[in-house]
């Protein structure tokens, strides 16, 4: 008897530590679930501007990629969260949204982020109310630089070689190719850079030139960032190329673009010497007539 009368008094008097303790569990279960939104859309802003922006804008426009605005919205979040976690498979197994989207991109692939699920809800939150995490969603998210006139014997040094970048890093023949370049060409790491200036369009190649959003040129160029005078030489040099179909040497290029202008001015000249007189004649016999 004496030691179920002891054990009463004991359980009221952890009665109220009892009640406490169970107090805090709800109130940390409470912030658990309601705090996690915020932090995770802060998250996935910093994995955004890590990795993403290079690529994407959010009301900004397209760039590498298209406009990320609302895209929430537009598309089941089930996909998004297959698609940004594993796009590469997603294309390997013909999803038809991927390979529609691998088309209207210049055939330009989403790489794999190497992202983890749970970096994956952070961004999808953060897409979800860009705002939210301190981001108008009006802005483009890329950083806007202007740029330098180029040049395209310094692009076409830049890119062989022949000039080292001020940052160290290798050059762009070491990976890459484009048409003509060179004896035996360029790299095979890589693909053909011929026609990137149409694929990524000006403002994607200006993005992927200043913020290497590919995982491989992001690994090589760490540390290594282009200098805006460079990232000009080699937005003309490709641009040229693009525009020609090849890689001319930048003698060969000179004598290319002084011929084609002589031969307008002449072809412009000739057409006056020739259609000149003839319209005079007609404008005094218009005149003569109206006498």
């Amino acid at each position: 008897m004496n030691s179920r009368r002891e054990i009463i008094p004991i359980t009221y008097r952890l009665a109220p530590a009892l009640l406490l303790a169970g107090a805090l569990l709800l109130a940390s279960a409470y912030l658990a679930s309601a705090g996690p939104l915020a932090q995770t859309a802060d998250e996935g802003r910093a994995i955004f501007e890590q990795k993403c922006q290079a690529c994407h804008t959010i009301g900004g426009g397209r760039l590498v990629g298209p406009d990320l605005q609302s895209v929430t919205t537009r598309r089941e979040r089930a996909w998004l969260l297959s698609f940004i976690g594993t796009p590469d498979r997603m294309l390997a197994q013909g999803d038809p949204i991927a390979t529609q989207l691998l088309a209207e991109n210049n055939n330009v692939p989403m790489p794999n982020l190497g992202l983890t699920q749970s970096e994956v809800e952070s961004l999808l939150a953060y897409l979800e109310n860009p705002a939210g995490a301190g981001q108008a969603t009006t802005q483009p998210q890329a950083p806007t630089q202007v740029l330098p006139p180029g040049n395209y014997a310094r692009g076409w040094k830049l890119f062989t070689g022949e000039v080292a970048l001020v940052g160290g890093g290798p050059p762009c023949m070491g990976c890459h190719n484009v048409g003509g370049i060179g004896r035996y060409g360029g790299g095979s790491l890589g693909p053909d850079l011929t026609q990137v200036y149409s694929r990524l369009g000006e403002p994607g190649l200006t993005s992927a030139l200043a913020n290497f959003p590919f995982p491989t040129m992001a690994a090589v160029f760490t540390g290594k960032a282009l200098d805006p005078q460079e990232q000009a030489d080699l937005l003309v040099f490709f641009a040229q190329v693009d525009a020609q179909g090849q890689a001319m040497p930048p003698a060969v290029f000179d004598r290319y673009f002084w011929f084609w202008g002589l031969t307008g001015m002449a072809l412009l000249f000739a057409g006056m010497v020739i259609f000149w007189p003839r319209q005079r004649l007609s404008i005094s016999e218009a005149l003569r007539r109206k006498r």
